[in-house]
């Protein structure tokens, strides 16, 4: 697999809360990585699809570079983690679905 492809992990970072109790994300952390890219097999596609998932791409990535994050952006567009999967000892897939709104 060859990490062609660059993408941003996005943590939530520090969180304030406004004048009525809401907490509010400020300052989120984006962490660029390389990564290489695959499409959502049919069968998984349509397994995910009667659960209500729209899985789009799957990225892989460095496993010791991966913290948790649910969010991830790619090519300007953001992408909510939906699964992971490590392949062997050094990778992992992030299956994942595109964000509605970026607003």
């Amino acid at each position: 697999m060859t990490y062609d492809h660059e993408l941003k992990l996005i943590s939530p970072g520090r969180v304030e809360k406004d004048e009525i109790g809401n907490q509010i994300p400020i300052d989120p952390i984006e962490t660029p990585i390389l990564c290489g890219l695959k499409s959502v097999g049919r069968s998984e596609f349509y397994n995910a699809a009667t659960a209500g998932l729209r899985p789009e791409l799957v990225f892989v990535i460095h496993a010791y570079e991966y913290n948790g994050e649910r969010l991830l952006e790619f090519e300007g567009k953001r992408y909510n983690v939906i699964r992971t999967y490590e392949t062997n000892f050094e990778e992992l897939e992030l299956t994942c679905e595109r964000v509605a709104s970026n607003g």
